[in-house]
């Protein structure tokens, strides 16, 4: 073969080597509201990097560009952290925008971080229009009549999304979730649990714990009664029906061996849960979504939970008695379907 053909086939061979390893184009990631320090620590990871630079590869590729800064519009401990973070974000080349249709028009994907559950549906909507992947983060709505909407419209908008506490992504607790100790029979877990009298008791901080216990359990929570521990703690305890069990109780932040916590009881043995191992566990499970389209956290699953949450607070109303979520979520599909 003449020199000049090997030539020019060795460099048609360079080039398509090259092009298979060179990067992908960045993907840029938007922010709504800017009330909450996960919007510092979410930023940190993916413009400066994760703790350990090992795990860089698991955040390649995306950066956070633009953000909207308006998150709760009346609860003080939100509303008074957006001029500090706001700053701290512009200081990691963020740039902030007047609107949640203009940051969509710059970005690829959205987390929506506004602390108040209250305003999600109102801004979830403009993105499911555009059609941008969004994480939601807890609560992911202020009522479940609010969970529903949104389930609808990212369904109606065809839109991949997931909500979720970044306990459920703990080493421990995937590992139950995968099956180290078989199907758990029983399981509690312990988290804060400081209430928002805007919000459903468990949706502002109990969720934590709350999402800890849904991650090993699973969906087919029958009913749920609330009462309090002998320290006057929130207990709640589900029964899925068969003889499963799954209780969350409030712990105290200054519990030795820290307030995050539980244990699941399965066919195979028992082993803990409920840790928390900081956010990038959950960023990296919001970053497969972005890459894949596939969120790891079913629609059902979500309003199963909080579902459970509401019918806590229904059973608080009735004085510990036994509430299905059954009605609960009848009930709040009947609220959605009056006010169409």
């Amino acid at each position: 073969m003449p020199l000049f053909r090997l030539s020019r086939m060795a460099a048609v061979a360079v080039v398509f080597v090259t092009s298979l390893c060179a990067e992908e184009p960045t993907k840029k990631v938007g922010i709504i509201g800017l009330d909450t320090s996960h919007v510092v620590a979410f930023t940190t990871v993916f413009n400066k990097g994760p703790k350990n630079p090992a795990d860089a590869a698991k955040f390649a590729g995306f950066r956070v560009t633009h953000a909207f800064a308006q998150g709760s519009k009346d609860i003080p401990e939100s509303t008074t952290r957006v001029p500090e973070y706001t700053e701290k974000l512009r200081g990691m080349g963020v740039e902030i925008v007047g609107s949640i249709e203009q940051l969509c028009a710059q970005v690829d994907c959205v987390l929506l971080e506004s602390n108040d559950g209250r305003v999600h549906l109102e801004q979830v909507l403009p993105v499911l229009k555009a059609g941008k992947t969004v994480f939601i983060d807890k609560p992911i709505a202020g009522s479940l009549a609010d969970v529903i909407r949104i389930q609808e419209a990212a369904k109606q908008a065809g839109v991949a999304y997931f909500c979720s506490s970044s306990l459920r992504f703990a080493a421990s607790t995937q590992a139950v979730a995968r099956g180290s100790v078989g199907k758990v029979k029983t399981a509690y877990t312990t988290s804060p649990a400081s209430l928002e009298p805007h919000h459903p008791d468990l949706y502002w901080y109990g969720v934590h714990g709350c999402e800890s216990l849904y991650a090993v359990m699973g969906t087919g929570c029958v009913s749920v009664k609330r009462d309090q521990t002998p320290e006057g703690f929130i207990r709640v305890t589900g029964d899925w029906g068969d003889g499963r069990v799954g209780v969350y109780r409030e712990a105290d932040r200054k519990a030795k061996g820290g307030p995050y916590g539980g244990l699941a009881v399965g066919e195979k043995g028992e082993a803990p849960i409920g840790k928390f191992d900081g956010y990038e566990v959950l960023l990296e499970a919001v970053v497969k979504m972005f890459r894949t389209g596939k969120a790891p956290v079913t629609p059902e699953e979500t309003l199963e939970l909080y579902a459970f949450m509401e019918a806590a607070d229904e059973s608080k109303r009735q004085g510990g008695a036994e509430v299905k979520l059954a009605d609960v979520i009848a009930k709040a599909r009947a609220e959605v379907a009056k006010h169409r």
